[in-house]
């Protein structure tokens, strides 16, 4: 091999991983988000795979395969060969529990590594010419009423807020009807249409609905109120339910194990470097209502442990969970 080839090759190789002993990909990574297109999840995906794909040096393509409260995307991502060309996304606490409910069998959070961006909190919205001025008319009505609730499924971010709903409201709230989407975009707009009266999914799928005037919000699930630009402060539901417990909620992306160490270490560099800096993610958490939370392995687990052991306990007071959560490592009993 002449000098110049090698030296025409060496310039061909992404600038990023340039390092040596680095993974440096050879065919196109696919995400699989399994939710619909427009939902959060995919929202955030779009917003880090252009990150990737400029340090990775290779495409990135985002794979909407809803279905199952995001359990069939998922399963098929943990079914596909180990060798980090295939991803998924999520909220954490629904890949670390999805044993729990059954949907995915024989997994735990251990299978992945992680990666998480940003934090998202639901947020109770109806439509903007509901009858409902404000959550405590609402929460009457769910009460003694008759309100349908679009959400992208009882494993969704949506669902697990209205299941929250129910169990700190001191009522199982008969009049508040769950009907189901594949994703939190469709729940989102059959709100806003009025093909059902109110929506719990995140604020982030909400938050141009609200500023077009086509959803009115009334509460978000949080301690402090939510502030965006274009929209009358959404006040948090502690003023209404005082001892709600508020768990954030976060998203990232999941490379399942069983790949190349490098492929990880590779990741890693790479979040840390572009992921945990980018202008890009932080806009987008700002304009929509996230919180900006990059962080990757140990340190990620760690910070997202409490919404995990919190969402997977919640399913065995409800009657949800098909095993016990300490079978997959999570103890109820703790603390």
């Amino acid at each position: 091999m002449t000098t110049a080839i090698a030296a025409a090759i060496c310039l061909t190789a992404p600038a990023a991983l340039a390092q040596e002993n680095e993974w440096q990909p050879d065919r196109p990574i696919n995400i699989i988000v399994p939710w619909a297109a427009g939902g959060s999840t995919d929202q955030v995906t779009r917003v880090v795979a252009p990150i990737l794909e400029e340090a990775l040096g290779t495409q990135i393509v985002v794979v909407n395969q809803p279905g199952a409260s995001g359990s069939t995307g998922t399963a098929t991502a943990l079914d596909a060969p180990r060798d980090g060309y295939t991803w998924t996304a999520n909220a954490i606490a629904n890949n670390a529990t999805y044993a729990v409910t059954g949907l995915v069998p024989d997994t735990s959070i251990e299978d992945y590594r992680i990666y998480l961006h940003v934090a998202n909190v639901p947020m109770v919205s109806v439509n903007a010419d509901s009858e409902y001025q404000d959550f405590p008319a609402l929460l009457e009505a769910m009460k003694n009423g008759s309100v349908t609730v679009g959400t992208a499924g009882i494993n969704s971010s949506g669902g697990m807020a209205l299941a929250a709903l129910r169990e700190e409201a001191e009522s199982d709230l008969p009049g508040a009807r769950m009907i189901t989407y594949d994703g939190g975009n469709p729940a989102v707009i059959a709100a806003a249409s009025g093909e059902v009266d109110a929506t719990t999914q995140l604020a982030v799928e909400q938050s141009e609905m609200v500023r077009a005037d086509r959803l009115r919000a009334l509460t978000v699930l949080s301690d402090e109120p939510l502030e965006l630009e274009g929209i009358d402060p959404v006040p948090p539901i502690t003023e209404f339910l005082p001892d709600f417990e508020v768990a954030a909620d976060y998203f990232g992306v999941f490379i399942p194990v069983g790949a190349p160490q490098e492929v990880y270490d590779t990741v890693d560099r790479v979040w840390e470097e572009h992921v945990m800096n980018s202008q890009a993610l932080k806009d987008y958490a700002n304009d929509r209502g996230a919180v900006f939370a990059p962080s990757y392995g140990e340190a990620a687990l760690e910070r997202a442990m409490p919404v995990v052991i919190a969402e997977a306990c919640a399913r065995v007071e409800r009657g949800e969970a098909v095993i016990d959560p300490s079978e997959i490592g999570i103890d109820c009993d703790a603390g």
